[in-house]
Protein backbone atom coordinates (compact mmCIF):
# COMPACT_ATOMS: atom_id res chain seq x y z
CA UNK A 1 0.00 0.00 0.00
CA UNK A 2 1.50 3.43 -0.95
CA UNK A 3 2.04 5.46 1.91
CA UNK A 4 1.65 9.69 2.05
CA UNK A 5 4.71 11.69 2.09
CA UNK A 6 4.64 15.26 3.03
CA UNK A 7 5.13 17.47 0.76
CA UNK A 8 9.06 18.84 1.37
CA UNK A 9 10.60 22.47 0.20
CA UNK A 10 12.53 20.19 -2.51
CA UNK A 11 8.97 19.32 -4.07
CA UNK A 12 8.36 22.60 -3.78
CA UNK A 13 11.63 23.72 -5.55
CA UNK A 14 11.03 21.16 -8.23
CA UNK A 15 7.66 22.60 -9.11
CA UNK A 16 8.68 26.12 -9.44
CA UNK A 17 11.94 25.53 -10.96
CA UNK A 18 14.37 26.96 -8.80
CA UNK A 19 16.76 26.29 -6.26
CA UNK A 20 15.64 24.94 -2.43
CA UNK A 21 17.46 27.97 -1.32
CA UNK A 22 15.23 30.20 -3.04
CA UNK A 23 12.34 28.74 -1.38
CA UNK A 24 13.90 29.35 1.44
CA UNK A 25 14.57 33.25 1.37
CA UNK A 26 10.31 33.35 -0.20
CA UNK A 27 9.07 32.07 3.12
CA UNK A 28 11.99 33.70 5.00
CA UNK A 29 12.87 36.60 3.39
CA UNK A 30 11.09 37.25 0.13
CA UNK A 31 12.10 40.77 -0.16
CA UNK A 32 14.86 39.29 -1.27
CA UNK A 33 13.83 37.50 -4.36
CA UNK A 34 12.27 39.04 -7.37
CA UNK A 35 8.21 39.66 -7.35
CA UNK A 36 8.23 37.45 -10.41
CA UNK A 37 9.82 34.34 -8.55
CA UNK A 38 7.94 34.69 -5.42
CA UNK A 39 4.64 34.22 -7.21
CA UNK A 40 5.86 31.35 -8.75
CA UNK A 41 7.20 29.65 -5.58
CA UNK A 42 3.55 30.49 -3.90
CA UNK A 43 1.94 29.20 -6.64
CA UNK A 44 3.92 26.01 -6.43
CA UNK A 45 3.39 25.58 -3.06
CA UNK A 46 -0.42 26.24 -3.07
CA UNK A 47 -0.80 24.11 -6.07
CA UNK A 48 1.17 21.12 -3.86
CA UNK A 49 0.01 22.20 -0.36
CA UNK A 50 2.90 22.60 1.06
CA UNK A 51 2.86 22.89 4.91
CA UNK A 52 6.40 24.55 6.50
CA UNK A 53 7.66 22.47 9.70
CA UNK A 54 7.48 25.15 11.64
CA UNK A 55 8.73 23.19 14.68
CA UNK A 56 11.89 21.95 13.17
CA UNK A 57 12.68 25.83 11.53
CA UNK A 58 12.13 27.16 15.16
CA UNK A 59 14.59 24.39 16.40
CA UNK A 60 17.30 24.97 14.29
CA UNK A 61 16.98 28.74 15.43
CA UNK A 62 16.80 27.94 19.25
CA UNK A 63 13.71 29.90 19.85
CA UNK A 64 10.07 29.99 19.43
CA UNK A 65 7.61 32.36 17.70
CA UNK A 66 5.47 32.21 20.55
CA UNK A 67 4.94 33.53 23.74
CA UNK A 68 3.15 31.45 26.76
CA UNK A 69 0.21 33.40 28.65
CA UNK A 70 -0.48 31.93 32.45
CA UNK A 71 -3.63 32.97 33.59
CA UNK A 72 -5.49 32.24 36.77
CA UNK A 73 -8.72 31.81 35.50
CA UNK A 74 -9.77 31.67 32.02
CA UNK A 75 -13.24 31.88 32.45
CA UNK A 76 -13.31 35.23 33.93
CA UNK A 77 -13.77 37.59 31.28
CA UNK A 78 -10.73 40.05 33.19
CA UNK A 79 -8.35 37.11 31.41
CA UNK A 80 -9.91 36.71 28.32
CA UNK A 81 -9.79 40.71 27.26
CA UNK A 82 -6.23 40.70 28.42
CA UNK A 83 -5.38 37.38 26.51
CA UNK A 84 -6.89 39.42 23.70
CA UNK A 85 -4.96 42.23 24.18
CA UNK A 86 -1.60 40.29 24.78
CA UNK A 87 -2.58 38.56 21.49
CA UNK A 88 -3.08 41.55 19.41
CA UNK A 89 -0.11 43.10 20.43
CA UNK A 90 1.92 40.04 19.64
CA UNK A 91 0.61 39.74 16.25
CA UNK A 92 1.44 43.16 15.31
CA UNK A 93 5.31 42.13 16.07
CA UNK A 94 4.88 38.41 14.32
CA UNK A 95 4.29 36.65 17.45
CA UNK A 96 1.84 34.32 18.28
CA UNK A 97 0.32 33.94 21.98
CA UNK A 98 -0.17 30.25 23.78
CA UNK A 99 -2.64 30.39 26.70
CA UNK A 100 -2.56 28.23 29.86
CA UNK A 101 -5.27 27.93 32.37
CA UNK A 102 -3.59 27.53 35.62
CA UNK A 103 -6.99 27.41 37.33
CA UNK A 104 -5.54 28.60 40.78
CA UNK A 105 -3.86 25.59 41.03
CA UNK A 106 -0.19 25.23 41.56
CA UNK A 107 0.19 22.17 39.96
CA UNK A 108 -1.53 23.09 36.99
CA UNK A 109 0.56 26.31 36.89
CA UNK A 110 3.84 24.24 37.58
CA UNK A 111 3.08 21.97 34.42
CA UNK A 112 2.51 24.96 31.77
CA UNK A 113 6.22 25.80 33.19
CA UNK A 114 7.69 23.00 32.48
CA UNK A 115 5.45 23.19 28.73
CA UNK A 116 6.77 26.51 28.00
CA UNK A 117 10.21 26.15 28.65
CA UNK A 118 10.18 22.43 26.97
CA UNK A 119 9.17 24.57 23.90
CA UNK A 120 11.40 27.53 24.06
CA UNK A 121 9.08 29.57 24.23
CA UNK A 122 10.56 33.44 23.43
CA UNK A 123 8.99 34.68 26.26
CA UNK A 124 6.79 34.06 29.29
CA UNK A 125 3.44 36.05 30.75
CA UNK A 126 2.13 34.83 33.93
CA UNK A 127 -0.64 36.19 37.03
CA UNK A 128 0.69 34.07 39.26
CA UNK A 129 -0.83 31.85 41.82
CA UNK A 130 2.31 30.50 43.62
CA UNK A 131 5.60 31.27 44.24
CA UNK A 132 7.29 31.31 40.68
CA UNK A 133 10.19 33.30 41.49
CA UNK A 134 12.92 30.39 41.61
CA UNK A 135 11.47 29.13 38.24
CA UNK A 136 11.31 32.56 36.56
CA UNK A 137 14.78 33.21 37.23
CA UNK A 138 15.51 29.21 36.11
CA UNK A 139 13.74 30.40 32.36
CA UNK A 140 15.43 33.88 32.47
CA UNK A 141 18.73 31.98 33.14
CA UNK A 142 18.36 29.63 29.81
CA UNK A 143 17.56 32.74 27.94
CA UNK A 144 13.67 32.91 28.47
CA UNK A 145 12.55 36.49 30.00
CA UNK A 146 9.55 36.44 31.88
CA UNK A 147 6.80 39.58 32.84
CA UNK A 148 4.02 39.29 35.44
CA UNK A 149 0.55 40.43 34.12
CA UNK A 150 -1.92 41.04 36.97
CA UNK A 151 0.53 41.46 39.37
CA UNK A 152 2.92 44.48 40.71
CA UNK A 153 5.92 43.57 41.73
CA UNK A 154 9.88 43.75 41.42
CA UNK A 155 10.51 40.68 42.87
CA UNK A 156 13.67 38.77 41.48
CA UNK A 157 14.30 41.85 39.25
CA UNK A 158 11.30 41.15 37.41
CA UNK A 159 8.68 43.52 35.09
CA UNK A 160 5.00 43.74 36.03
CA UNK A 161 2.32 45.44 34.55
CA UNK A 162 -0.76 45.51 37.17
CA UNK A 163 -3.58 48.09 38.16
CA UNK A 164 -3.02 49.67 41.67
CA UNK A 165 -5.24 47.19 43.93
CA UNK A 166 -5.31 48.94 46.72
CA UNK A 167 -5.99 51.69 45.55
CA UNK A 168 -9.09 49.93 44.12
CA UNK A 169 -10.11 48.89 47.21
CA UNK A 170 -10.10 52.20 48.70
CA UNK A 171 -12.15 53.58 45.50
CA UNK A 172 -14.83 50.79 46.48
CA UNK A 173 -14.31 51.33 50.38
CA UNK A 174 -15.18 55.19 50.46
CA UNK A 175 -17.77 54.79 47.95
CA UNK A 176 -19.32 52.39 50.09
CA UNK A 177 -18.59 54.82 53.17
CA UNK A 178 -20.24 57.97 51.67
CA UNK A 179 -23.02 56.27 50.98
CA UNK A 180 -23.91 56.07 54.30
CA UNK A 181 -22.54 52.13 54.80
CA UNK A 182 -21.08 51.11 58.35
CA UNK A 183 -21.50 47.19 57.91
CA UNK A 184 -19.12 45.98 54.69
CA UNK A 185 -18.54 42.66 54.28
CA UNK A 186 -15.59 41.53 51.67
CA UNK A 187 -16.19 38.93 49.75
CA UNK A 188 -13.27 36.94 47.95
CA UNK A 189 -10.81 33.81 47.28
CA UNK A 190 -7.90 32.46 48.40
CA UNK A 191 -6.40 35.16 50.82
CA UNK A 192 -2.68 34.41 48.89
CA UNK A 193 -3.85 35.73 45.85
CA UNK A 194 -2.02 38.62 45.82
CA UNK A 195 -5.07 40.38 44.26
CA UNK A 196 -7.29 39.64 46.63
CA UNK A 197 -4.91 40.49 49.73
CA UNK A 198 -4.19 43.77 48.12
CA UNK A 199 -7.96 44.58 47.10
CA UNK A 200 -9.10 43.57 51.17
CA UNK A 201 -6.13 46.08 52.25
CA UNK A 202 -7.67 48.75 50.42
CA UNK A 203 -10.71 48.44 52.12
CA UNK A 204 -9.60 48.04 55.16
CA UNK A 205 -7.61 51.35 54.77
CA UNK A 206 -10.83 53.13 53.71
CA UNK A 207 -12.50 52.18 56.72
CA UNK A 208 -9.64 52.73 59.45
CA UNK A 209 -10.84 56.59 59.20
CA UNK A 210 -14.52 55.82 59.95
CA UNK A 211 -14.46 55.14 63.91
CA UNK A 212 -18.23 52.75 63.38
CA UNK A 213 -17.42 51.71 60.16
CA UNK A 214 -16.97 47.31 60.54
CA UNK A 215 -15.46 45.11 57.98
CA UNK A 216 -16.19 41.22 58.42
CA UNK A 217 -13.98 38.90 55.75
CA UNK A 218 -15.59 35.78 54.22
CA UNK A 219 -13.17 33.81 52.20
CA UNK A 220 -14.27 31.15 49.54
CA UNK A 221 -12.02 28.46 47.80
CA UNK A 222 -12.21 30.39 44.44
CA UNK A 223 -12.90 33.57 42.46
CA UNK A 224 -16.16 32.64 41.19
CA UNK A 225 -19.82 32.78 40.75
CA UNK A 226 -20.37 29.19 42.47
CA UNK A 227 -18.39 30.52 45.71
CA UNK A 228 -19.80 34.07 45.47
CA UNK A 229 -23.34 32.53 45.22
CA UNK A 230 -22.26 30.33 48.04
CA UNK A 231 -21.10 32.90 50.32
CA UNK A 232 -24.08 35.13 49.45
CA UNK A 233 -26.55 32.54 50.54
CA UNK A 234 -24.62 32.42 53.95
CA UNK A 235 -24.95 36.20 54.28
CA UNK A 236 -28.59 36.07 53.35
CA UNK A 237 -30.16 33.56 55.51
CA UNK A 238 -28.64 35.86 58.51
CA UNK A 239 -31.12 37.43 60.83
CA UNK A 240 -31.70 40.79 59.04
CA UNK A 241 -29.93 42.39 62.13
CA UNK A 242 -26.99 40.51 61.30
CA UNK A 243 -26.85 41.22 57.81
CA UNK A 244 -23.83 43.58 56.58
CA UNK A 245 -25.63 46.78 54.58
CA UNK A 246 -23.08 46.77 51.72
CA UNK A 247 -20.95 43.82 50.12
CA UNK A 248 -17.61 44.37 48.55
CA UNK A 249 -16.76 41.59 46.24
CA UNK A 250 -13.18 40.59 45.11
CA UNK A 251 -14.17 40.60 41.83
CA UNK A 252 -17.15 40.57 39.26
CA UNK A 253 -17.56 36.46 39.07
CA UNK A 254 -17.89 36.83 43.17
CA UNK A 255 -19.93 39.58 42.89
CA UNK A 256 -22.37 38.52 40.56
CA UNK A 257 -22.84 35.16 42.18
CA UNK A 258 -23.47 37.19 45.31
CA UNK A 259 -25.72 39.16 43.70
CA UNK A 260 -28.06 35.97 42.37
CA UNK A 261 -28.29 34.67 46.61
CA UNK A 262 -29.60 38.06 47.18
CA UNK A 263 -32.27 38.60 44.46
CA UNK A 264 -32.98 35.31 44.13
CA UNK A 265 -34.33 35.47 47.93
CA UNK A 266 -36.95 37.74 47.24
CA UNK A 267 -36.84 39.99 50.65
CA UNK A 268 -33.74 41.64 50.20
CA UNK A 269 -32.97 44.89 47.88
CA UNK A 270 -30.51 45.25 46.34
CA UNK A 271 -29.08 48.27 47.11
CA UNK A 272 -31.84 49.72 49.71
CA UNK A 273 -30.92 46.78 52.47
CA UNK A 274 -27.74 45.52 50.95
CA UNK A 275 -25.07 47.77 48.35
CA UNK A 276 -22.59 45.54 46.23
CA UNK A 277 -19.34 46.75 44.68
CA UNK A 278 -17.56 44.29 42.09
CA UNK A 279 -13.92 44.64 40.69
CA UNK A 280 -12.55 44.15 37.44
CA UNK A 281 -15.78 45.73 35.71
CA UNK A 282 -16.23 42.93 32.93
CA UNK A 283 -18.90 43.16 30.32
CA UNK A 284 -21.41 41.57 32.36
CA UNK A 285 -21.43 44.18 34.81
CA UNK A 286 -23.32 46.11 33.52
CA UNK A 287 -26.18 43.56 31.98
CA UNK A 288 -26.85 41.81 35.10
CA UNK A 289 -29.94 42.03 36.74
CA UNK A 290 -29.21 45.13 38.75
CA UNK A 291 -26.36 46.98 37.29
CA UNK A 292 -22.92 46.45 39.21
CA UNK A 293 -21.14 49.06 40.54
CA UNK A 294 -17.31 48.30 39.62
CA UNK A 295 -13.89 48.98 39.96
CA UNK A 296 -12.37 48.92 36.02
CA UNK A 297 -9.05 47.68 35.52
CA UNK A 298 -7.91 48.01 32.03
CA UNK A 299 -7.32 44.46 30.92
CA UNK A 300 -6.60 45.13 27.38
CA UNK A 301 -4.22 47.69 27.94
CA UNK A 302 -2.35 45.26 30.47
CA UNK A 303 -1.78 42.59 28.13
CA UNK A 304 -0.63 45.07 25.26
CA UNK A 305 1.90 46.79 27.82
CA UNK A 306 2.78 42.92 29.10
CA UNK A 307 3.45 41.85 25.70
CA UNK A 308 5.42 45.20 24.49
CA UNK A 309 8.00 44.56 27.91
CA UNK A 310 8.52 40.67 27.37
CA UNK A 311 9.48 41.67 23.59
CA UNK A 312 11.70 44.54 24.06
CA UNK A 313 13.94 42.25 26.48
CA UNK A 314 14.00 39.19 24.09
CA UNK A 315 14.56 41.13 21.26
CA UNK A 316 16.33 44.47 22.62
CA UNK A 317 18.58 42.96 25.69
CA UNK A 318 16.35 45.73 28.00
CA UNK A 319 17.26 45.51 31.50
CA UNK A 320 14.19 43.61 33.18
CA UNK A 321 12.77 45.43 36.64
CA UNK A 322 10.07 47.75 34.54
CA UNK A 323 6.74 48.29 36.82
CA UNK A 324 3.86 49.46 35.13
CA UNK A 325 0.89 50.47 37.34
CA UNK A 326 -2.50 51.59 35.84
CA UNK A 327 -4.80 53.47 38.20
CA UNK A 328 -8.18 51.65 38.86
CA UNK A 329 -11.73 53.68 38.18
CA UNK A 330 -14.54 53.26 39.89
CA UNK A 331 -17.78 52.66 37.71
CA UNK A 332 -20.99 53.36 39.62
CA UNK A 333 -24.16 51.73 38.51
CA UNK A 334 -27.52 51.00 40.37
CA UNK A 335 -25.96 48.23 42.86
CA UNK A 336 -25.13 50.88 45.35
CA UNK A 337 -26.80 53.70 44.08
CA UNK A 338 -30.89 53.62 44.33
Amino acid sequence: MATSRAVSVKDVAGRARVSVGTVSNVLNRPEKVAPATVARVQHAISELGFIRNDAARQLRAGKSRALGLIVLDVRNPFFSSLALGAEDRAREAGYSIILGNSDEKVERESAYLDLFEEQRMAGVLISPFGDVDDRLVRLRERGTPAVLVDRSTASAGFSSVAVDDVAGGVLAGRHLLDTGRRRIAFVGGPIDIRQVHDRLTGLQEAASSVPDAEIEVLLGDSLSIIEGRRLGDELAARPVAQRPDAIFAANDLMAIGVLQALVMLGSIRVPDDIALVGYDDIEFASGAVVPLTSVRQPAGLIGSTAVEILLDEALNDATPGRSVVFQPELVVRASTTA
